[in-house]
This record gives structure tokens, C-alpha cells and sequence, in this order.
């Protein structure tokens, strides 16, 4: 009977730790989206500011191209101090626990798997180097009338981190136009 509890509890442990792998290699994947955002200003007035914006957070013009009327920014993101440690002490806790249930199973060897913990800081490693990568942030303006009035919108199809959109969002006050 003990055998089978700690045999379904190695089990559990190792699908924790399955799961743990990958949520650390998910902490560096590419969240790249395009959305469309409404402005009630106009196109004149509301370049310079979202140029003003992204020179504000270290962005830098890479690309413009006047006839498509499109813009690219470039800006390199750094990695989170946080996140690196948080990774690294998620991993040591998955090992540690992975570490008492072999060392349970495996009492000839004891305390001995305990130097799997050397491996924890792995995870913040990869983090570090995976997460800190230039990105690039294209926007493509138009004009768009509000129905019924003769008033100017703006449109702005953007493609950029889900981050970086909900940050330009909020500085901008755009409004994400729905899905008909």
C-alpha cells in the first residue's frame, strides 16, 4: 500500500514538474497581436503624440514608409529582475519537492538528490537571456469618418505586444474597435 501512494505521488510530483518546465519556457513566447484602435483626433494631431509616446519608453523610428502611410518603431526590452528570481524559485520549490519524493523512494541514496537544486537557477538563466530582444511595433494610420457626422476619426492598425498595446491604450486613450 505505501508503495502505491508514493508511487502515485512520484507520478503527480513529475507532472508538476512537467507543468512547471513549461509555464518557464511560456515566461519568454512571443505575445505579438494586431488590433485596430479608434482616436477621436485627427491623423495630423495624433502622430506626434503616439511618435512622442514610444520615444518616451526608449522606442526609436526604424521604418517609415509615406505611401502606405505606416510607421515602425524598434526598442529593445529588457528582462524582468523579478521574474528571473520568481522563475528561479519556482524551480528550486518544484525540485526540492521532486528531491524529498525520490529521496523517499531511493533510501539507499537519501539526502543525495538534494543536489539537484544547483539546477534552479537554470530557469532564471534561460529567462534573462530568451526575454531581453529587440522588438519592433508597426502602426499603420487611417482616416475614418464617425457615421452620421461630417467629423474626422483616426484609425490605427497596430502590431505589437499585447503589453505594449494595453499600455499605448491607456496613455492614448484609444479605443479598441469591436469585432461585427
Amino acid at each position: 500500500m505505501i508503495a502505491t501512494i508514493l508511487s502515485s505521488t512520484l507520478l503527480l510530483t513529475l507532472l508538476l514538474s512537467i507543468g512547471l518546465f513549461f509555464f518557464i519556457r511560456a515566461s519568454v513566447k512571443d505575445r505579438t497581436e494586431v488590433v485596430r484602435l479608434i482616436s477621436g483626433q485627427p491623423q495630423e494631431s495624433l502622430f506626434p503624440e503616439v511618435e512622442q509616446y514610444f520615444a518616451e519608453r526608449s522606442y526609436r523610428v526604424a521604418g517609415l514608409d509615406a505611401a502606405q502611410n505606416q510607421v515602425t518603431f524598434e526598442g529593445f526590452v529588457r528582462p524582468s529582475w523579478f521574474l528571473a528570481i520568481f522563475l528561479s524559485f519556482l524551480a528550486a520549490v518544484g525540485i526540492l519537492c521532486l528531491t524529498l519524493v525520490l529521496s523517499i523512494l531511493f533510501p539507499q541514496v537519501g539526502m543525495g538528490f538534494l543536489g539537484l537544486e544547483i539546477l534552479s537557477p537554470i530557469a532564471g538563466i534561460f529567462y534573462w537571456q530568451k526575454a531581453g530582444r529587440p522588438e519592433q511595433v508597426s502602426l499603420q494610420f487611417e482616416d475614418v469618418g464617425k457615421e452620421g457626422t461630417q467629423e474626422m476619426q483616426s484609425a490605427i492598425v497596430v502590431k505589437a505586444h499585447r503589453d505594449e498595446l494595453s499600455a499605448l491604450q491607456q496613455a492614448l486613450c484609444l479605443q479598441q474597435e469591436r469585432s461585427q
